[in-house]
């Protein structure tokens, strides 16, 4: 089911612009698993890169779902039988990755082209190639309230989400430190371009906890993205952190009157990865080439408020789909990209230090 906006394939070909030539697969190559986040996302993903995918090639595709993260990656690994052969990940896992040796890397000449005909490396936005990841869209960390809880006006900045005199009510917030350290000290006064640079300190690393102590017992901790949205129409939580694809899609799928706080969100991409081993290597490579084609992630538009990696993608997205995604102008200016560096630096210890934290009485 769409979202309302006209679909990108009509517009693509209205445009005399050609949807990806996907080059012959070998004998057999007849099913490929695709591993993502479920829920709308890869319901987005289904209709937008996995259906068109197999009409164009007739392989199946056989869909996964986890919560992120490479510890089932690792497993596969280490048992030596891999049966994942693509995967939706944040980029900080696609980094850690290949610093890891787990994933296999993707070279930008299996890609396509611009819409414009531009090359892959100039059209898909800044750090969105990797060399193990190939970004697919932009996603963002974002919290939003029940404006039903709030008459009076809710919360305009990330300082509310840690106020709970003026803005009372449980908080739920992703059960990990990303994100939630960020806004912990933008709260606290922290500029945009220094978040990075405190959370670098052990003092840093205090001052966020301290601000998250704030919460800690009224929050209620969620893991799949499908948790907040269903937190706030239940009225179990005041406001809850979210994706802000699964939020857009409460609101106008579901009508459920919540509303988007942009400020202070936290951007990243999402990346297709590709397990080293991965059964399919070569039918993976042309998936991700499919998936990735700018006609494909203007399609996923349609269907979820998550923006094109590459920017010949965003010409493509109509004017009233753009306003809603975190790249639109507005938004992107009250955002934070979500550093690949640092966590793959500092996530391990953060990650021990968070869960100490929430065990700790």
């Amino acid at each position: 089911m769409k979202i309302g906006f006209t679909p990108m394939r009509l517009a693509c070909l209205a445009a005399g612009l050609s949807l990806p030539v996907l080059a012959p697969l070998s004998a057999g190559a007849d099913s490929l698993t695709v591993v993502g986040w479920g829920g709308a996302l890869s319901e987005a993903e289904a209709q937008a890169f996995e259906a068109p995918f197999t009409a164009a090639t007739g392989v199946e595709i056989i869909s996964e779902v986890y919560n992120g993260g490479l510890a089932q990656v690792r497993a596969q690994a280490e048992s030596g039988h891999v049966t994942w052969d693509v995967i939706d990940a944040e980029m900080t896992d696609a980094t850690l990755g290949c610093d890891e040796g787990l994933l296999e890397e993707i070279p930008t000449s299996s890609l396509a082209p611009g819409a414009d005909g531009s090359t892959p490396q100039d059209d898909f936005f800044g750090d969105a190639l990797q060399d193990c990841g190939v970004a697919n869209y932009v996603w963002a960390n974002v919290f939003a309230f029940d404006a039903r809880q709030f008459p009076d006006g809710g919360p305009t900045s990330v300082a509310d989400l840690f106020d709970t005199e003026r803005f009372p009510g449980r908080r739920g917030l992703r059960r990990s430190p990303r994100a939630n350290l960020e806004w912990a000290l933008m709260a606290d006064g922290v500029a945009l371009d220094q978040v990075y640079a405190v959370l670098s300190t052990p003092e840093g690393v205090d001052r966020a906890f301290a601000v998250l102590d704030r919460v800690k017992d009224d929050a209620i901790w969620w893991e799949a993205g499908a948790q907040p949205p269903q937190l706030l129409a239940d009225g179990e939580v005041a406001m809850t952190s979210a994706y802000n694809g699964r939020l857009f899609n409460a609101i106008v799928r579901e009508g459920q009157p919540f509303e988007i706080v942009w400020d202070g969100q936290v951007w990243d991409y999402g990346a297709f990865i590709i397990p080293r081993g991965a059964p399919n290597r070569e039918r993976a490579l042309e998936f991700v080439r499919f998936a990735t084609a700018p006609e494909q992630l203007a399609e996923l538009t349609n269907y979820i408020s998550y923006g094109p990696a590459r920017a010949s993608g965003v010409t493509l997205v109509p004017a009233e789909m753009q306003a809603q995604l975190p790249t639109a102008e507005a938004n992107f200016a009250l955002g934070l990209r979500s550093s690949a560096e640092f966590w793959s630096d500092y996530g391990e210890q953060l990650e021990a230090r968070f869960n100490a934290w929430l065990a700790a009485n």
